[in-house]
């Protein structure tokens, strides 16, 4: 079995009961940055930040848990009125919301890291490893699916699809 396989069936096994709840399933509803949907781009930044954690040792359940429901708002962004303001700011407390209604097993960590994602921007910092790596994975990916690499046949070999 090749490491990327060894890769792919560990991080499954983190996340796959979650992929298979409605709520995340919802997430393919709406459009993230320009041509991904939400989906796609919380199961990219739940695989790097997995990957991340791996690498160095912290809790990758957590980290590929939290960046799988990091955007868990459930709601059309563009909608003003879905809302109560800033949707930089506003995200990540639905999200966290969502997450503990769906996950009642959420840990601290993994509730910290939803709420921090957007740290610089938000006003609540990281205090744990696996929120600034699931922070760092969001960032990666949003900076490659924004300049529209996200679509290109390397990264897509890259990401493991659910089954």
């Amino acid at each position: 079995m090749s490491q990327y396989d060894l890769n792919r069936a560990a991080f499954l096994e983190c996340v796959s009961p979650l992929l298979d709840s409605s709520e995340v399933k919802q997430m393919k509803r709406w459009r993230h940055h320009f041509s991904v949907t939400c989906y796609e781009h919380s199961l990219f930044v739940s695989y790097v930040a997995f990957r991340l954690a791996r690498r160095l040792g912290w809790d990758y359940r957590a980290a590929a848990r939290a960046g799988l429901l990091h955007d868990l708002y459930l709601y059309d962004p563009a909608d003003r009125s879905a809302h109560p303001g800033n949707q930089c700011l506003d995200h990540p407390v639905a999200a966290l919301r969502n997450a503990q209604a769906l996950c009642p097993d959420l840990s601290r960590r993994e509730a910290n890291a939803i709420l921090t994602h957007m740290w610089p921007l938000a006003v609540h910092l990281p205090r744990c490893r696996e929120a600034v790596v699931v922070n760092l994975a969001d960032k990666i990916c949003a900076t490659l699916e924004v300049i529209h690499l996200y679509r290109t046949r390397r990264i897509q070999r890259w990401l493991p699809q659910p089954c």
